[in-house]
């Protein structure tokens, strides 16, 4: 019997989840806000880890399409102090694949080519149907039922109040992301900086991460301790049409700071804040018949490296859980559920715990941690 299902949202939850169900020959609906493909820019580039991210994109059958496009030298990772003292500069071996870098842009794309999404499908409300399925109202007055519905549809999820009455909080961190084009040839004293992955330098409540994309292009984000009253309300990220303004307030808040590293905020030609929210580490649901969340809907976290890549695992393993053909569709959701919520766990106390010591009073927290977790 095939049921019908909708997952909501096209980020890497969704179209792991959609990808791996067209694999085993089953049909999915993938519901976008998004007018198309291209309306909003990809992100920046993701970390893929064994286990994790790479065992998702084994099971949708696209692990060897990953290592063509993926930057195994995207691992190196470089600490300076303020000053521009080299702390740590750490180089993956040759053949190191533990967790290669991927631009989303690419990941997306590699996810994507056979699975059908409809553009456009703003989904307003999910509601549960008295054990038979739910109904989705979308933005343009329409509304269709399915058997299951899944909400990937990220932090500030429409599919998430029909399970959980739970809302993200604020972390006391904000995060401004800034891009540098074309670096090798315009800022090649800033692309030596950087190198092949990331660089990173700490300071009292305060960080500034410089990581390298595909193509020249470099990601550069600045981060803060900073009260919450200062954000709106739903989190969103905001761009601020005052670079100069935006590019002079941050070279206060660093100032001091090494001038090649400064260089990085100098020459950044776009400024999107972003307040880092969460959910509770322990965050669960009573299980409600025919929704289910995936991803940042479900165990939203700080972005240190995990998030993305669970969010692709569990798409894949509900997948598979309902590819697999269990005649009681529900009982295979609870299952799946009971999976993710032990593991999102785990992993939520990590990052939110990473977070306090990368953004903290004591520099020499973020150091510690790097040296605890990176290989010798």
């Amino acid at each position: 019997m095939r049921r019908r299902i909708a997952v909501v949202g096209s980020g890497p939850a969704g179209l792991a989840f959609a990808r791996v169900l067209h694999r085993h020959g089953h049909p999915v609906t993938v519901l976008e806000r998004d007018t198309g493909r291209d309306t909003r820019p990809a992100g920046g580039t993701l970390d893929l880890r064994e286990g994790l991210g790479q065992l998702a994109l084994e099971k949708a059958g696209v692990l060897e399409e990953f290592w063509t496009l993926s930057r195994p030298e995207g691992q190196a990772m470089r600490i300076l102090a303020t000053d521009g003292t080299v702390l740590r500069d750490w180089q993956p071996d040759p053949g190191e694949r533990a967790n290669p870098e991927i631009d989303r842009g690419q990941l997306r794309d590699l996810l994507l080519r056979p699975v059908d999404v409809q553009w456009g499908r703003a989904v307003t409300q999910v509601v549960p149907q008295d054990g038979d399925g739910a109904l989705v109202r979308f933005a343009d007055g329409r509304q269709e039922t399915f058997d299951l519905v899944v909400g990937a549809d990220g932090a500030w999820s429409r599919v998430r109040p029909a399970v959980s009455t739970v809302t993200p909080r604020y972390t006391g961190v904000t995060l401004v992301e800034t891009s540098l084009d074309d670096i090798d040839t315009r800022h090649p004293d800033l692309a030596r900086l950087v190198g092949d992955g990331s660089v990173a330098v700490y300071g009292v409540n305060r960080a500034l991460v410089a990581q390298r994309n595909s193509g020249g292009h470099v990601k550069v984000y600045a981060q803060y301790r900073t009260e919450p009253d200062l954000h709106p309300a739903d989190g969103a990220a905001e761009t601020n049409a005052d670079a100069g303004a935006v590019r002079a307030a941050l070279l206060a808040l660093f100032d001091g700071w090494a001038a090649p590293v400064l260089e990085l905020l100098r020459h950044g030609t776009a400024f999107v804040r972003r307040p880092l929210y969460t959910l509770p580490v322990d965050h669960t649901w009573a299980h409600v018949r025919g929704v289910t969340l995936l991803g940042d809907a479900a165990h939203l976290m700080p972005p240190l490296g995990a998030g993305a890549n669970l969010a692709m695992l569990e798409g894949a393993e509900l997948a598979e859980d309902i590819a697999a053909g269990p005649p009681d569709l529900d009982a295979a959701v609870r299952a799946f559920e009971e999976q993710m919520w032990a593991r999102a766990g785990r992993w939520a106390g990590i990052t939110t715990a990473g977070l306090e010591r990368l953004v903290s009073p004591d520099p020499a927290q973020a150091l510690a941690l790097f040296d605890a977790v990176q290989p010798s």
